[in-house]
């Protein structure tokens, strides 16, 4: 267990247990089910935050499709005592996140999550997770999340999903779902919030020496450049216009650039890029914002000018609707302390 040590000192949270209303009533028993290929963060993320010595009434069994070794996304695995009749007993079922995302799983732990379901478990996915809820149908007409860079296949396959790939988790009530690794940290403190409040999920961030509380809206701050360009016929042209983000670039300078017509320019452009030369400019000029907000004392003023947005006005509009927060949150979250503090 990584963190329980600190967790288990905190004198006020040891003692939280003896003073709740559920004193004399069972645990509520969260089961983790460990599928093959498992993230071993993802376990250890649900196992830690939900471990007894806490001091709230929760105890945590791992199972997997049957007893024995499961082998793990890595070199080793995790031995589990319990099979799949371990969901029979459970309060609450979390599937961590496995490798490759999107491999079937077995048609018994489709199974075995619905019939968890139908009799009203709470049910939680972490990561790549959220297949094996979609799989078993449990996601249907529902909103959910997985991992950015699993999302859009998430989508394509289950189409009656609603997928939304930028938040960090998604609360549908007796069904949830969270993005990667640290937003499953997110989510099962928010189980815990629901659970026992605001100061029991506080406890136990502090303890693990994580923030107390992002909300799952919050954006899951997806990679600069992710796009993926399926040709390098005007690769030349696209690291030209990355030196030349602060002009005002046109259609006809790409083209002259690029030594073609326009026409042809934009045919191309769109089958190597999969969008427009001016949807690809603008997030590359957000992406260059990024960098800026990440690594200099620049204003949001003088970012815009830099990367050819004209004014912060329209930096922060562009800014919130592409990456879904404001220039000044995302500084606030990946900028240097020595950079946050000087632009206070």
């Amino acid at each position: 267990m990584f963190g329980i040590g600190a967790v288990r000192s905190s004198g006020k949270i040891a003692n939280m247990r003896e003073d709740s209303d559920n004193v004399g009533a069972p645990p509520h028993r969260v089961v983790v089910l460990v599928l093959d290929g498992a993230l071993p963060l993802d376990v250890g993320i649900a196992a830690e935050v939900f471990h007894p010595e806490t001091g709230f009434p929760y105890e945590v069994l791992l199972c997997g499709v049957d007893t024995g070794t499961v082998p793990a996304h890595g070199a080793f695995g995790y031995a589990v005592t319990h099979g799949l009749e371990a969901l029979k007993g459970a309060d609450t079922v979390i599937v961590p996140g496995y490798a490759p995302a999107g491999r079937p799983v077995p048609t018994a732990v489709h199974q075995a999550l619905r019939s968890a379901a139908a009799r009203g478990v709470r049910i939680a996915s972490i990561c790549y997770g959220a297949f094996a809820l979609a799989e078993a149908g449990l996601l249907d007409g529902r909103r959910a999340t997985t991992h950015w860079d699993a999302a859009e296949q998430l989508a394509q396959r289950y189409p009656e999903i609603i997928v939304e790939p930028n938040v960090l988790f998604v609360d549908e009530g007796s069904v949830l779902t969270s993005a990667g690794a640290a937003a499953g940290l997110d989510l099962c403190l928010h189980i815990v919030r629901r659970d026992h409040g605001v100061g029991a999920a506080n406890e136990i961030a502090r303890g693990l020496v994580t923030a107390p509380h992002r909300s799952g809206g919050q954006a899951q701050f997806l990679p600069k450049n992710s796009a993926v360009c399926r040709g390098d016929t005007l690769a030349a042209t696209r690291e030209w216009v990355m030196s030349q983000l602060d002009k005002q670039l046109t259609i006809d300078d790409l083209a002259t650039h690029a030594q073609m017509s326009p026409r042809t320019f934009l045919r191309r452009f769109a089958e190597e890029t999969g969008t427009t030369p001016l949807q690809w400019i603008l997030r590359a000029r957000i992406d260059a914002a990024r960098e800026l907000l990440e690594s200099t004392r620049l204003s949001v003023d003088q970012i815009a000018d830099q990367v050819g947005l004209g004014t912060g006005a329209n930096l922060r509009l562009h800014f919130r609707r592409i990456v879904d927060v404001s220039p000044s949150e995302y500084r606030a979250t990946f900028a240097g302390s020595a950079i946050r503090r000087s632009v206070r």
